[in-house]
């Protein structure tokens, strides 16, 4: 497996509505290394945020297997799964899902505060990540006097405190203006160019997959083009 942080081998999942079984992924084989920087395209129904939920340890495969780090997590209990998303994946949402009644420091804290072995220096890590990301001036603020742009910043960096193996991104400037989601695209590459942060992303935004280094489209559950970028 190598330098493969994601390595998924013939993967399926069937939902059941009723009688009827409906087939988000076909049979997927997907590898993503180390410091790579993925975008996954698709129109709706194509199974990308399968893929995403399954690589996220959010959902499970009917068949195949998904390994993470060189350890086949297809099998594993809910409870197993939501204790490596706690270690390993950090998620980034078009809505940003910030604590509205918390100032920036503490949203950005909270994935350190629920990890048991979080050193008692965190704070040092959090106001580094603050600095990093333009939001040193902005750690008494709360999300409602901040930009959309400020919100997602602020997303982006709870998602990326714990140092997790792999970024995932879903549709992370559907709610912005073209000029912000530049902003956002921006920090996104400097993360992945920087600092070497794994970065999966899913958009439908064909100037928002150009930043990434790799674009997967998807259609009808299955991977149609897998196409790497200069």
């Amino acid at each position: 497996m190598g330098d493969d942080i994601v390595l998924l081998e013939t993967v399926y999942k069937t939902y059941s509505l009723g009688e009827v079984e409906i087939a988000a992924l076909g049979g997927v084989s997907l590898a993503i290394k180390k410091g790579d920087f993925v975008a996954i395209m698709g129109p709706s129904g194509s199974g990308k945020s399968t893929l995403m939920n399954i690589i996220g340890c959010l959902d499970s495969p009917t068949k195949g297997a998904y390994y993470l780090e060189g350890v086949d997590v297809s099998r594993f209990s809910k409870n197993k799964l939501a204790e490596i998303r706690g270690k390993k994946i950090g998620f980034v949402f078009q809505n940003f899902n910030l604590l509205s009644r918390t100032t920036v420091l503490e949203n950005i804290e909270l994935p350190l505060i629920y990890h048991k072995n979080a050193p008692k220096t965190y704070l040092d890590r959090v106001r580094q990540i603050m600095t990093t990301l333009g939001l040193d001036k902005r750690e008494k603020n709360y999300p409602n006097q901040l930009s959309g742009g400020q919100q997602q910043r602020v997303a982006i960096a709870r998602a990326i405190v714990n140092n997790p193996t792999l970024l995932l991104a879903d549709e992370p400037t559907g709610n912005l203006d073209s000029a912000t989601s530049k902003e956002v695209m921006d920090v996104f590459s400097s993360l992945n160019q920087k600092l070497g942060i794994t970065i999966l992303l899913v958009t439908h935004e064909e100037d928002i997959a150009r930043y990434a280094r790799r674009v997967i489209v998807f259609k009808d559950g299955k991977i149609l083009k897998d196409t790497h970028t200069p």
